[in-house]
């Protein structure tokens, strides 16, 4: 065959071994809600003071509203100042799926960033930092993990909780008695039916259910912690172009102050629906990662 003839065919197969890549990069969530004229919201019911509904079962709080702002930079980068928003309820065991097949574009409530979880989706910019903890009865002769040998314990089905309390089980050779629920509503109702004796999950979510239960006082959350966990908005992997927006948008509140404004109307404020304030100001931690922008798992 011909030199020249053999360049050409050559050519002709960079060419049409590039045309997969091109395709997929075109087809990208903004493009998805360019094509479908709207854009897709996964929210919690029950995730106080992230997502969750309040008396008109309206999803309202803090992811809410940060998402809200990533709609308005969607609509900007597309030019559709008519683009539909269409809210869909999801559960912790469902947000991650319900993201993967393309039902919902961005998660919009509370989810750990784990190197884990990162092989199948990818995260915006840390939007809060939490830690690991159990509530339980004030009185209860309850001070560390280790004190929950023996005992059931309320947890919520695909949390992260799960494993860490099996890792700190198995480090220091205690067992529990593990009841798992569907939603931290369903978890923290065990443990006030006295179903469990301690309910296992992010200290934030945690205060806010003791601060919308009926007798707050009798609740107390135990200073030992499992791990910190940076949050961040879950969005599909491979897509650098949406997570760029995300970010961006994020980064862009940070500096103008607008974030901290929201965090403190969510939590340091009376918040709907029966006008409980969580007393929760922000935490060094969540401070550093406004000051330095990061998506970091752990």
């Amino acid at each position: 065959m011909h030199q020249a003839t053999k360049r050409l065919i050559y050519l002709a197969f960079l060419v049409t071994a590039s045309t997969p890549a091109q395709a997929q990069s075109s087809g990208g969530t903004l493009a998805k809600i360019r094509d479908a004229g709207e854009i897709r919201l996964g929210h919690r019911d029950v995730s106080v003071p992230f997502s969750y509904l309040d008396d008109n079962q309206k999803p309202v709080g803090f992811a809410m509203d940060l998402c809200a702002r990533i709609v308005d930079a969607v609509k900007t980068e597309l030019k559709l100042p008519a683009l539909q928003t269409r809210l869909q309820p999801i559960q912790l065991s469902t947000q991650i799926p319900l993201i993967e097949n393309g039902t919902i574009d961005i998660v919009c409530g509370p989810a750990t960033n784990t190197l884990e979880r990162q092989k199948v989706v990818a995260f915006s910019n840390t939007i809060f930092v939490s830690s690991i903890r159990a509530v339980v009865q004030k009185d209860a002769p309850i001070k560390s993990f280790e004190d929950l040998g023996g005992r059931p314990v309320s947890l919520t089905s695909g949390s992260t909780s799960i494993g860490l309390l099996s890792a700190r089980a198995q480090e220091k050779n205690f067992q529990t008695k593990n009841i798992l629920t569907a939603d931290h509503a369903a978890s923290f109702l065990a443990l006030t039916t006295g179903r469990s004796e301690a309910f296992v999950m992010d200290d934030i979510l945690l205060a806010s259910l003791i601060a919308g239960s009926r007798n707050p006082a009798d609740w107390r959350i135990i200073d030992d912690s499992l791990r910190t966990e940076p949050y961040g908005l879950i969005i599909r992997k491979g897509d650098p172009e949406f997570k760029a927006l995300v970010d961006r948008t994020l980064v862009a509140m940070m500096k103008s102050n607008e974030f901290q404004e929201l965090y403190a109307k969510w939590f340091t404020r009376p918040i709907p629906p029966k006008n409980v304030n969580l007393n929760f100001p922000m935490t060094a931690p969540l401070k550093d990662a406004v000051a330095n922008p990061n998506d970091k798992g752990v």
